[in-house]
């Protein structure tokens, strides 16, 4: 019999069947008519999703593609950016900015901390910038930033503002129109339900104004919404996977925006009631804003490698280690996409195992419970 699998990662996440199969389907040319309405459907989707307006452009690519688009269409070199930086993905946009020459100033705070609107203001009001680089959902750590005001102050120090949302989009609310964020970048592989290699950036009329000068070709963006506007693609894109995505995407908008994300919240909130029933210490904040990923510090004396290879090779459950400076301290469970109580319950059945074997001194049998009671009555 072939080994049941997880997958608990805050990306890739699981696919539901029936996604799988609208891309095991014949291969459709791009520029066929068969596939003109698939991708017509898909981008009108996005747009429910994104709660914009906009064109949302799509690139074959992960989604550190999509940040990199940003970068390549709005920085000229020397230009001054500001990257708001708490963790493995605020670093990323660290290291993408500088790639193409701009004056980086970095905010960065403590991995795991949340940052503040005022700190913004006040490094805007020290320094200015063209353009704010922020992180929705830092993954690494599990915190997700109030992107509202967040962008509101480094709007209102004539800004513009890019967001990372490739973990948040469809799992946590985001109104790209409605808070004015100028470039809102998300990925197939997380809640949207998909495999990976789709990218997507929804691109205010304000910042395609403001592209630099700077050299691109493949993440052009003039490029890619002018195919867009005639229902064609700039390059071959991927299009099994835009397949999949229509799908997955007609799932999610009739559960309703508004239901995912009561879904997700609870799902946190069970993960990690779960997790303090058997005595063990959250490292992401214990709040409803966490509904992305729960990081859970690993007991004295366990490592957390250990923790996540125990799930894997011993009950075929896959969960991520920390990062960076948090490898071997935390380990991460995620419940974005198609996820529902059943797996957090298995996911923290199967750590109560593991941790006991490694001779962690938690309490056995308590954390399902508390999981599902709490599950029942977290309505946000």
């Amino acid at each position: 019999m072939p080994e049941k699998r997880y997958l608990m990662t805050p990306g890739p996440t699981p696919v539901p069947p029936e996604v799988l199969a609208a891309g095991a389907q014949p291969v459709l040319h791009h520029r066929s008519p068969d596939f003109a309405p698939i991708l017509e459907r898909t981008l009108g989707r996005l747009q429910a999703v994104y709660r914009t307006e906009r064109d949302v452009l799509m690139f074959s690519s992960s989604g550190t593609g999509a940040m990199e688009s940003a970068a390549a269409n709005l920085l000229t070199p020397r230009d001054r950016a500001l990257v708001v930086s708490a963790g493995s993905f605020g670093e990323r946009w660290v290291q993408i900015v500088r790639a193409y020459g701009a004056e980086v100033d970095v905010l960065a705070y403590e991995w795991g901390a949340v940052p503040a609107a005022e700190d913004i203001a006040t490094r805007l009001r020290e320094r200015s910038a063209k353009v704010v680089f922020l992180t929705h959902s830092e993954t690494s750590t599990g915190v997700v930033a109030d992107v509202r005001s967040l962008a509101a102050a480094a709007k209102e120090a004539g800004a513009l503002v890019v967001v990372d949302a490739i973990s948040s989009l469809g799992a946590v609310p985001l109104e790209t129109d409605a808070w004015e964020l100028d470039v809102v970048l998300a990925g197939s592989q997380k809640a949207l339900m998909c495999p990976p290699g789709l990218a997507f950036a929804a691109v205010s009329e304000e910042a395609f104004a403001a592209r630099g000068s700077g050299p691109r070709f493949y993440f052009d963006w003039e490029r890619i919404r002018a195919a867009q506007a005639k229902l064609d693609a700039a390059y071959t894109p991927a299009v099994t996977l835009i397949a999949s995505l229509d799908v997955a995407l007609g799932h999610l908008l009739e559960e309703g925006l508004e239901q995912a994300f009561d879904r997700h919240a609870r799902l946190g909130r069970a993960c990690r009631e779960g997790a303090k029933a058997m005595g063990l210490e959250l490292f992401s904040p214990d709040d409803d804003t966490a509904a992305v990923v729960t990081a859970i510090r690993a007991p004295d004396g366990v490592d957390a490698t250990d923790v996540v290879r125990g799930l894997r090779d011993g009950h075929g459950i896959t969960i991520a280690n920390g990062q960076g400076p948090l490898k071997g301290r935390i380990f991460r469970i995620g419940h974005i996409g198609w996820f529902d109580v059943f797996d957090i319950t298995t996911a923290l059945a199967a750590a109560e195992l593991v941790l006991v074997e490694l001779g962690a001194d938690v309490e056995r049998g308590v954390a399902t419970a508390r999981a599902l009671e709490v599950y029942e009555r977290a309505r946000v």
